[in-house]
Formats: structure tokens, C-alpha cells, sequence
């Protein structure tokens, strides 16, 4: 893996499987992840427009190379139903140097 685009994992949430399924489909199909899973649904906690709320949602984590971060953030934006989605990205320290390379590569 190159030492200058290390890999980060980008994670968002929506309120469907099917919502959840294309935006994982299409940040893959766009070359912005090199892969992503959809795990839910899960329970989210959340203040919105003042009142606390609980919903079902499904997450998505995409693996992609840092520097494809921000167009892979506005990948997301432009498809997203949500007003505010979360859009959060956590750089990865460690991993199997083969699979994060491959993360690398696939985002290329």
C-alpha cells in the first residue's frame, strides 16, 4: 500500500435496506469505495428539529483511499434522502497491508 494514500473507512446511515443497498452499489460502481457493507437495522438515537427520536436504520461503512474522502462525501450528499446525513470518515492505522492496497487500487 502506498504510504501516501493511506485507507479510511467512510460511514453513513439511512432509514431503508434498499436506500442503504445504492448507496453502498453506487459509491462502489463510482470507483469512490473499494467496498461497503450494510449492517441493520439498527436502533439510532438522535435529536432532530428539537425532539428526541428513535428510528430503525441501516448503516453503511464503504472502504475507500483517503484522497477519494471528499468525492466520495459528495457522492453521498447529492444521493442522499436525508437533509443532514451522517457522512463521518475514520482513517484506518492498521490491517492487512495486501487488503488495504487493494483498497487503494480499487478506488483508482
Amino acid at each position: 500500500m502506498s504510504e501516501r494514500v493511506p485507507a479510511v473507512v467512510v460511514l453513513t446511515t439511512t432509514d431503508s435496506e434498499t436506500a442503504a443497498k445504492e448507496l453502498a452499489a453506487g459509491a462502489v460502481e463510482a470507483r469512490l469505495g473499494a467496498c461497503a457493507q450494510v449492517l441493520g437495522p439498527i436502533t439510532s438515537v438522535f435529536r432532530w428539529e428539537g425532539a428526541v427520536q428513535t428510528e430503525p436504520e441501516w448503516r453503511v461503512e464503504i472502504k475507500t483511499a483517503a484522497d477519494r474522502v471528499e468525492p466520495l462525501t459528495a457522492h453521498l450528499r447529492e444521493r442522499h434522502s436525508y437533509d443532514v446525513p451522517e457522512i463521518v470518515a475514520t482513517p484506518l492505522t492498521g490491517g492487512s497491508a495486501e487488503y488495504l492496497s487493494w483498497v487503494v487500487d480499487e478506488t483508482r
